[in-house]
């Protein structure tokens, strides 16, 4: 077995496959490709251009090695080295992956490429493939595999280690999954309750029958909460029947819960939701990038039409512009705080939809104690920033800055779990659009309470 290496050891062993690369040293190339694991080969190809990720795949000695390498890319690379590659050769490299990778594959390809793909395949997986690909996107359906390990209820203890003996290439046996004659799921015995149990003892009587299974429809999110909240290995999967159909192991559990952080960091960040979004060229970048740029800036010319709605006061008190921007920025940071928080509570499943009130009214106090402190501070500072006489100037900017914290948090806080209600990503909150309406409000409030005060 390829052991994995270190970051100093793939930095020098980068540089080598570049070199090579450059040289078109193949034979050389090859050796390494052997030697080396797949999953630090999928994270030198990350840095490389097209043609040199497609030079290597092409240079993986066997079918095998490249589905393993396969296993590890990233889903764009995936779709890059395959581009070329006839469907009789890439129906050998399905011989060597799960189902559910190669139905996540195979939907990569446009229709002509995916039949001819399909049609080669074996009758038995093309029927399993089939029916992965008919799920919908990240449902449990979508990515469980097939490869699993079931035995009915009333077989002994020894004919079920037996007959697990047979199947020794099967490295997806976490547990054995107990069917009834109807193929429903009952239970599930551990390998260790196994092999510790008598020989005549019947798996009905050792199953653990309080089962969490999900169905084909179950979000993929939800699946990786279960695994994670059981610690389980692997997760069953079943139909609204209980027929058992397969399992979602811990890997793809992995891959699911950096895909969704991705998303959410990404989202929140306001530049969409494309986990690939480093692979792609400049041109598609910044097309999934504008929508988010032009709700910031719809929010800006809001702002500056409410500035210049105030117009006659900043003639009057120009020394009012010079706090916009703490205004501005004071409320954004609270408000994006509070729905980060919220945020990654309702990703983890620490907060809930259902009883949310408390934590809402938990971060308004927590906006109007901070609220009150720096407000408090540049109210009683900003006479000595601005070398301005001007009287009730430190109260306006002190009750600007409590009010715009406050109910930064509170829109913060609320707007994540309205959208969560709303069937909607709650990640977006975080974005230009909650942000931005911050902004908006934290200006009012400021010329209201300017004009309210000073004017009068």
């Amino acid at each position: 077995m390829k052991k994995a290496i270190f970051s100093t050891e793939i930095s020098m062993l980068r540089s080598t496959m570049q070199r090579l690369l450059r040289r078109k040293a193949d034979t050389n190339l090859t050796k390494i490709l052997r030697k080396t694991h797949q999953a630090d080969v999928a994270l030198i190809m990350r840095g490389l251009n097209q043609f040199d990720q497609t030079k290597i795949f092409t240079l993986c000695p066997t079918a095998k090695h490249k589905a393993r390498l396969l296993e590890e890319l990233d889903d764009a690379i995936i779709e890059s080295v395959l581009k070329f590659e006839s469907a009789k050769n890439i129906s050998k490299i399905f011989r060597y992956l799960d189902t559910n990778d190669q139905a996540l594959i195979a939907n990569m390809f446009d229709l002509n490429k995916q039949k001819d793909v399909l049609s080669i395949i074996e009758e038995e997986d093309l029927e399993e493939v089939e029916e992965i690909m008919s799920y919908p996107d990240d449902s449990a359906g979508s990515i469980m595999t097939k490869e699993t390990f079931t035995l009915n209820q009333s077989a002994t203890v020894k004919e079920s280690i037996k007959k697990l003996q047979s199947f020794p290439e099967n490295d997806k046996i976490f547990y054995l999954y107990v069917l009834d004659n109807k193929e429903k799921l009952v239970g599930v015995v551990s390998l260790r309750t196994l092999v510790t149990s008598k020989n005549s003892k019947k798996l009905k009587d050792i199953m653990i029958k309080e089962i969490q299974a999900a169905t084909t429809q179950t979000d993929q999110e939800e699946v990786a909460k279960k695994v994670a909240q059981y610690n389980y290995l692997a997760l069953p999967i079943v139909n609204r029947q209980n027929k058992f159909l397969g399992i979602v192991t811990i890997d793809d559990v992995v891959d699911i819960i950096r895909e969704e952080a991705s998303e959410d960091f990404l989202q929140m960040a306001g530049v969409g939701k494309d986990r690939e979004i480093l692979l792609k060229t400049p041109l598609e970048n910044a097309q999934s990038r504008a929508p988010w740029i032009l709700a910031s800036l719809v929010g800006g010319i809001c702002a500056a039409t409410i500035i210049s709605y105030f117009n006659v006061l900043l003639e009057q008190i120009i020394i009012l512009a010079a706090f916009i921007p703490v205004i501005i920025g004071i409320g954004g940071n609270i408000g994006t705080q509070s729905s980060t928080i919220i945020v990654r509570g309702l990703a983890t499943g620490r907060v809930d939809v259902t009883n949310t009130f408390p934590l809402i009214f938990k971060e308004i106090i927590v906006g109007a104690i901070l609220g009150a402190l720096y407000g408090s501070v540049v109210g009683v500072a900003s006479a000595y920033i601005t070398k301005s006489s001007l009287p009730d100037l430190g109260l306006v900017i002190a009750l600007s800055i409590f009010c715009s914290m406050t109910i930064a948090a509170a829109v913060g806080a609320s707007v994540p779990i309205v959208l969560q209600k709303l069937k909607f990503d709650p990640a977006i909150s975080t974005g230009p659009f909650v942000t931005t309406a911050i902004d908006i409000i934290g200006v009012a409030l400021y010329f209201f309470i300017a004009s309210t005060i000073l004017l009068n």
